[in-house]
């Protein structure tokens, strides 16, 4: 254990020197590894337990963070969005893939809503707007006034099929609208049209050549259209810039042919086999097995049955916490492994069921079973800031599943909208709260249509957080620098160190976690990035 000056009483002193020539010596324990720490049968979360500064001899930049997301499938950054209902949906898994990362998209919506979802990022081409606004021209001017309340802007594409796909027939934006007092009048009597001298862009063109189109146009808004004059995707002024500020995102997660990365979670139903293979028929690329206690009867058919259905696309299992539950979905062909239980910040699992492990514990004992299958492990849960995901890349995990902390982001679904304290905020909720039981996430925990339903979770609201395109790249930065500071070069090289002793651990009191935050200041304000 680690003590900080509150924790220790200092015995009287002597006034004897050491001898200049004595011999130099160091201590036999100076911390402790990884298997001498949690081998004591106390389970640890990230707060817990602190690294040992190693030696540095290389420089952040050098370190390389990419890992295995499954079995067969390659990540550059290893951070991966959780399969919530307030946190993935299509918008959020184009982000995480554009940022080399990864998106799953949640269950708790109908199957053609998932595939829906799916569409969508397969379809997306990076540097244009993720959900733009299109509609009719007969949608009415009052329709832009619900929009401008609930997304914040009041342009929109005009198409004759009202959405992406249809023929271009126009732009409208608050300059063709604003003045005007008769909010029933079509969208079509003020918009500006392609007839009219729309500017355009064509799908031949690059996005490099698109942005200095648009820019050395001073327009706001850059309609691109294929041959047939459709409308494929949108460009803003404001998207453009939004880029030029923010770090670059550095390669992209692709499928095999050159499409966004996407997986998506599913229940262990019946229907849900059916549902598993309409998303492989559209370019799934890998499938979370969505349960809170994933050591289940019905988890191991299903991991068994996807394997021989549709072989080509990776399964992921879980919720596991012990190296038991680990192996026996291992053992039924599992791909990744999803670790953790009741350690989300919305979660009451262990409070309500009294089952879970801390979960530091948890990602260290599951993943040394899994590397001895070759797969992967994805720690899920508790991630709070870019030091957690330190922690829980050198126990053992590949990548860290967040939910919490991408809540509340641009990319999250659902509308921002000001709280009683005047903060903009967004909806969260844990998958075990009433809430999304309501709407058909009880499968998650194994509950019966019919049955009494105890919450799991809660339903709150987080701050604006901004994107997740600007948030990504300065935690992976942070990562990396915790990586330089440990003396580890890679996921490979940490987990030598660990597997080796060389990596030294060992526990914080309270008041050596206190002293590694912010303390004895009056006021402050923290600016992660």
């Amino acid at each position: 254990v680690c003590y900080t000056y509150d924790d220790a009483r200092l015995a009287p002193m002597s006034n004897k020197r050491a001898t200049p020539d004595s011999a130099i010596t160091m201590d036999d324990v100076d911390g402790f590894s990884a298997a001498e720490l949690f081998g004591q049968g106390v389970c640890y979360t990230y707060d817990d337990v602190i690294f040992h500064p190693g030696h540095i001899n290389f420089a952040a930049d050098a370190v390389d963070l990419s890992a295995k997301l499954t079995r067969n499938i390659t990540i550059r950054t290893p951070i991966v969005s959780s399969p919530m209902d307030t946190v993935t949906e299509s918008d959020m898994a184009i982000a995480m893939a554009s940022v080399g990362g990864a998106g799953f998209l949640h269950y708790n919506m109908t199957e053609a809503e998932q595939i829906g979802h799916l569409k969508c990022v397969k379809a997306h081409r990076l540097g244009f707007v993720t959900r733009p606004a299109v509609c009719g021209p007969d949608t009415p001017l009052s329709w832009l006034d619900e929009l401008k309340t609930r997304r914040g802007f009041g342009s929109v594409a005009v198409t004759s099929s009202g959405a992406v796909g249809g023929e271009l027939l126009g732009v409208c934006t608050s300059r063709d609208h604003e003045l005007v007092s008769d909010r029933s009048l079509a969208i079509s009597e003020v918009m500006t049209t392609v007839t009219n001298g729309l500017l355009t862009g064509d799908t031949e063109s690059s996005i490099e050549a698109l942005e200095l189109v648009l820019l050395n146009s001073k327009k706001g808004k850059l309609p691109v259209v294929n041959g047939k004059n459709e409308l494929v995707g949108l460009m803003t002024r404001q998207s453009v810039i939004d880029k030029k500020r923010r770090p670059p995102p550095g390669s992209p997660t692709l499928d095999k042919k050159g499409r966004l990365f996407c997986g998506a979670a599913i229940g262990t139903r019946e229907a849900d086999k059916a549902r598993a293979k309409a998303l492989a028929a559209e370019g799934l690329d890998a499938i979370i097995l969505d349960s809170s206690q994933g050591d289940s009867t019905y988890q191991i058919e299903m991991i068994q049955y996807l394997k021989k259905e549709i072989p080509h696309v990776d399964v992921i299992g879980g919720n596991v916490v012990t190296q038991a539950q680990a192996r026996r979905l291992l053992e039924a062909g599992a791909d990744g492994l999803r670790v953790g239980m009741g350690s989300g910040s919305i979660c009451t699992t262990q409070e309500v069921c009294a089952v879970g492990r801390g979960q530091a514990t948890a990602v260290y004992k599951c993943a040394r079973l899994a590397a001895q299958f070759g797969v992967p492990v994805l720690a899920d849960g508790g991630i709070q800031n870019s030091g957690h995901v330190v922690k829980a890349l050198t126990l053992g995990a590949s990548a860290a599943m967040c939910g919490s902390l991408f809540a509340g982001t641009t990319e999250a679904p659902g509308e921002y909208f000001v709280g009683e304290d005047g903060i903009r905020v967004k909806k969260y909720r844990g998958m075990g709260s009433l809430d999304a039981m309501a709407k058909g996430s009880d499968t998650r925990y194994l509950s019966e249509s019919g049955h009494l339903k105890v919450a799991q979770g809660v339903s709150g609201t987080v701050r604006d957080k901004g994107s997740v395109c600007k948030m990504v790249p300065y935690m992976i930065h942070g990562v990396k620098q915790g990586f330089q500071d440990m003396g580890a070069t890679s996921l490979t090289h940490a987990t030598e160190l660990r597997e080796a002793g060389a990596m030294r651990v060992e526990t914080r009191t309270g008041a050596a976690q206190k002293e590694g935050g912010v303390h004895d200041m009056h006021s402050y304000k923290k600016v992660l990035w």
